[in-house]
């Protein structure tokens, strides 16, 4: 599978810094407390573009009501949850392990068989089971396949020598002293590589995409988890599975390389990769920037004083949320200058409609996102017209 990296490539550099410059820019947006909640709703996002990768298609409200342990009685559907709560619970999972210890190589079989695991241990059972040229198999969490397998028109490695492959792709990208820059061509070029090694019998893509999250958090241009590859990858699938399969091809010619696949191949995917990367960096960044939020949030909040289910001044206390992260309850008179029993009723008005949360009753509360507002809120971040 060699290359394994472009070298000395100016185009790829320079978008590489430009990923590190945007990303920093992104991570200082918002408060640090309105940016856990809209990390938890990016978290959302994610598991729901990575599926619709694979073409399963849960619509984001009912992500959100599995999260609350409420699934559907319809089997279909209640599975396509159970598997959207597992890329959420895995991804969670693999921040909080890399924010414990900042020093896990993520590049190992190990880590790798742990990210497997971990999502098809919290699979429904049928998930486990696929049909492979024409037989069931069952996969085995966490274990590398024991079978031979072609992607399109790529006969992935042998299965005898799986950990040959991914041993030299520890000892390429799991290197703790590449430079800053190098380390984010590494992100790109990486996801091809396991893609294309892929270990396992079923569950590459996915562990794949989480694999790169976890990358792109230990090079530090995940945006404090702001930002997610997988909308770009999902929103351009044609242009993803080129690209894979672009960097898929043996070497043409004298003037592409010196490796056994196309380093043309490989450059024009992690181009594809890191274009696609800016691409949502710089969505979020425009999606986030405060003047254009608090406007929409005011936009919504008159849409529900119109149907009679909100106060008109609703949108003072959410706006405050927005900017200070979280507010005391006591603070709610004077934001909404109004007398201190009617501030109460706006209040739990806004806490009955979970768009303020709080901990306790009496603590503090913050900005919340539920499903319901992110096409007010957050306008594109899923396909058109996929709210309710």
């Amino acid at each position: 599978m060699e290359p394994m990296l472009p070298e000395n490539n100016p185009v790829l550099e320079e978008l590489a810094l430009e990923v590190v410059r945007k990303s920093a820019a992104l991570s200082g947006t918002l408060h640090s407390v309105t940016r856990k909640s809209i990390v938890t709703l990016v978290r959302t996002m994610n598991s729901y573009y990575s599926n619709l990768i694979e073409g399963h298609n849960t619509h984001p409200a009912d992500i959100e009501k599995a999260l609350a342990n409420d699934y559907s009685q319809n089997p279909d559907q209640r599975a396509l949850q159970r598997e959207s709560v597992a890329h959420v619970y895995v991804q969670q999972k693999l921040e909080e392990r890399l924010s414990k210890d900042p020093d896990t190589s993520i590049c190992n079989v190990n880590f790798l068989c742990w990210l497997h695991r971990q999502f098809y241990e919290h699979l429904p059972a049928e998930f486990l089971e696929v049909n492979f040229k024409g037989v069931k198999k069952n996969v085995i969490p966490g274990s590398l396949r024991k079978d031979e397998v072609t992607v399109g028109r790529h006969l992935a490695p042998h299965s005898s020598q799986l950990l040959y492959f991914l041993n030299r792709f520890f000892a390429v990208y799991g290197n703790t002293t590449m430079k800053s820059v190098t380390k984010i061509i590494a992100v790109a070029a990486s996801h091809h590589r396991l893609a294309w090694i892929h270990p396992f019998l079923d569950g590459n893509g996915r562990v794949t995409r989480l694999f790169t999250h976890a990358f792109l958090l230990k090079a530090g241009v995940d945006g404090h988890g702001m930002w997610t590859i997988s909308r770009g990858l999902a929103r351009n699938r044609d242009g993803y599975m080129n690209a894979l399969s672009g960097a898929d091809k043996i070497r043409q010619g004298d003037l592409d390389g010196r490796g056994n696949l196309s380093l043309q191949g490989l450059v024009s995917f992690c181009s594809f990769f890191l274009k696609t990367s800016l691409d949502q960096i710089t969505f979020m960044s425009q999606l986030l920037e405060l003047d254009g939020m608090k406007k929409r949030i005011a936009a919504y909040v008159e849409k529900q004083v119109s149907f009679g289910k909100l106060h008109g001044n609703s949108a003072y206390l959410l706006e405050a949320a927005l900017l200070h992260g979280q507010l005391p309850r006591g603070e709610a008179p004077r934001i909404l200058n109004m007398p201190e029993r009617s501030a109460r009723r706006v209040l739990k008005k806004l806490l009955d409609q979970n768009l303020l949360v709080s901990d306790t009753p009496k603590g503090p509360v913050g900005l919340a996102f539920p499903a319901k507002v992110t096409a007010y809120y957050f306008p594109r971040l899923y396909p058109e017209g996929i709210e309710t």
